[in-house]
């Protein structure tokens, strides 16, 4: 019993004292990075709604494709059916302004 309590105490008291250490170095021009515009977009025609293949849902409406940062590189998003997660809601595409990327998303 002692042993055990003795194991408790010191395992108890090691955690206690426990501290992490860490230091950085900032390298770099002083400033904000602005990333690169992204690729002109791609234009096609979506796919026909009516006659309504099976993979597109009655009041769906199309996501016209675009490009999205991915690390240090753009990759493109094609366009595809969506249905509004509710009544009234319309989408707003992503864009790029001023060295910034603003995501898709739905309003009301």
């Amino acid at each position: 019993m002692k042993s055990k309590l003795l194991a408790l105490l010191l395992l108890g008291a090691s955690s206690v004292f426990a501290a992490h250490f860490s230091f950085g170095i900032g390298i770099g021009v002083p400033g904000y990075y602005v990333a690169p515009p992204p690729p002109p977009p791609v234009y096609y025609t979506p796919a026909p709604a009516y006659p309504a293949p099976a993979y597109v849902a009655p009041g769906s409406v199309w996501i016209g494709g675009y490009y999205y940062p991915a690390g240090p590189r753009w990759a493109w998003r094609p366009g595809y059916w969506a249905r509004p997660p509710y009544a009234g809601a319309v989408w707003v595409a992503p864009r790029y302004y001023s060295g910034r990327y603003y995501a898709g998303h739905w309003r009301h």
